[in-house]
């Protein structure tokens, strides 16, 4: 297989500079772009110096559409209006867009399912392995006990904009499959006030923001008597970042259509 030629959107954030090392450490790959907003002051600074690499000769761009036209995957873990707006380069480019990006809304999602006709997009709200298999656990814990309480609980560093997570959302998504409902009619995503009793069959959220913590996750299924907490950590935001590499390289060759973590992984 020829080398695959790899873009990073947001490329002097936290998870750029991370899929930065990523892609840099991956033998059948090359960076090829690495993307900012117009009037970054990062503009014109080298990838790698940025990400704490040795030099890439890879120079921070603000033109999308030459990078995405001469890319083969674009790594996207940036704002909903910056994936959005990225989404249908990627459609025209007709290449792997993988999006780590939360905080989407429907008429966001719509664009997206739209480029999804000549693009293949891999969508996650994580990319660990550790988590899609925390979500199959959650979905078969959620079955086998139809009657516990689930609440899931998150934390994120203080700079996160959204809440809950993508992955708090994605961990529900797989209790709402696993009892066979709706997550959207049975979510509650804020407590204040006089409530009233817990409504059956609820699932509930829980976002907690401080410091610098990566990513902890922790789904609680409460029951007469007794708890259990399955839990994830994330200590490296490389674990996103090396997911993020095994999607844009699995996504090659593939049906332009919306593909998630699991169909990578294939679980």
């Amino acid at each position: 297989m020829s080398t695959i030629r790899v873009s990073v959107a947001g490329a002097s954030g936290r998870m750029g500079r991370a899929l930065i090392r990523a892609v840099c450490e991956s033998a059948d790959m090359r960076l090829a772009f690495a993307l900012e907003q117009k009037g970054h002051p990062d503009i014109g600074r080298d990838a790698g110096d940025l990400a704490g690499i040795s030099d890439a000769e890879v120079f921070l761009t603000d033109d999308p559409l030459s990078a995405l036209a001469n890319s083969d995957a674009l790594l996207d873990f940036t704002i909903p209006a910056a994936s959005v707006a990225l989404c249908d380069l990627s459609a025209q480019a007709r290449i792997v867009h993988v999006i780590g990006t939360t905080g989407f809304a429907d008429a966001d999602l719509a664009r997206l399912n739209a480029a999804a006709c000549h693009a293949v997009i891999v969508k996650s709200g994580n990319m660990s392995l550790g988590v899609n298999l925390l979500g199959a656990l959650v979905r078969e814990a959620a079955k086998a006990l139809p009657n516990y309480d689930i609440e899931i609980v998150e934390m994120h560093h203080r700079m996160k904009v959204d809440a809950p997570s993508g992955t708090a959302l994605l961990l529900g998504e797989a209790a709402a499959q696993g009892r066979e409902i709706s997550l959207h009619d049975h979510a509650i995503k804020a407590r204040d006030g006089q409530t009233g009793e817990r409504a059956d069959g609820a699932i509930g959220f829980a976002s907690l923001r401080g410091g610098t913590v990566v990513g902890d996750h922790t789904v609680i299924l409460a029951g007469p008597h007794e708890r259990i907490e399955l839990t994830h950590r994330a200590e490296d935001r490389m674990i996103f970042a090396r997911g993020a590499v095994a999607a844009a390289r699995w996504g090659q060759g593939k049906k332009p259509g919306i593909y998630s973590m699991k169909d990578v992984l294939g679980i």
